[in-house]
Parts: C-alpha cells; sequence; structure tokens
C-alpha cells in the first residue's frame, strides 16, 4: 500500500491529534465534568486522580503539538502503570482483564514519542522538529 506513503507525516500528525483528544476526554470527565460519566469529580489525592491530571494536560499538548515527544512518553508511562495497576492482576490476557485499551495506548504513544508530531503542529512550527 504504498500509495499512502506521501501521507505518512499528514497521517503521523492525525494520529498525535486524534490519540491526544481520546486522551484528553479522560482528563475532562474526571475534572470538567465533560462529559458527564462515573469518572466525574476525581481527587487529585487519588490515583485516578493524577492520572487526570496527567490526561488533561498532556492530552492537550498532544492534541495542538507542543513538547509532543516528551508528553507523549509520560503519558505511554502512565498507561503502562494503568495496565499493570488496574488490569494486570485480573488475567494474563488484556481481552480477558479490560485493558486492551491501556496496551494500545502506551504503544501509540510511544511510537509518537519516537515518530514525533508530524507536520500539523506546534512543535514544527517553532522549529523544535
Amino acid at each position: 500500500m504504498s500509495f499512502l506513503s506521501p501521507y505518512s507525516g499528514i497521517l503521523l500528525s492525525v494520529l498525535r491529534f486524534m490519540s491526544g483528544l481520546l486522551l484528553l476526554q479522560h482528563g475532562t470527565t474526571k475534572y470538567l465534568g465533560v462529559p458527564v460519566g462515573p469518572m466525574n469529580n476525581a481527587s487529585p489525592m487519588t490515583m485516578s486522580g493524577a492520572a487526570g491530571v496527567i490526561e488533561l494536560v498532556f492530552g492537550a499538548l498532544l492534541v495542538i503539538g507542543l513538547f509532543t515527544r516528551l508528553s507523549a512518553f509520560i503519558v505511554s508511562g502512565m498507561t503502562a502503570v494503568a495496565y499493570f495497576y488496574a488490569h494486570a492482576a485480573r488475567s494474563f490476557y488484556p481481552i480477558l482483564n479490560g485493558g486492551e485499551l491501556a496496551v494500545l495506548y502506551c504503544f501509540v504513544f510511544l511510537y509518537i514519542a519516537a515518530a514525533g508530531p508530524g507536520p500539523l503542529s506546534v512543535d514544527r512550527l517553532l522549529g523544535r522538529e
């Protein structure tokens, strides 16, 4: 499928943007109450609440593509911790322990940390990439 090769940079930016938005919604639901759900009103003194701060701050940075590599690396680590803390004890298999999303996030953000923000980013505008 080499016909997509010319778009690899743009698609990297789209992957970063969409992954950042998906992560950001975890933070917004915990601290801004949008969307309304069971995770609203998290306390920053809990593990979930601390993760919410990371999701809110670094999710927003990933969406705009600022400090992308550092943000993606931190979030990749956070999602790895989330997997082992909240899911792995239930079962070895992510499909059985509900941890597929945490594992996928971990490796997507690890890839973005290595590959960079793509051409559509504030980092690129500032000449940081």
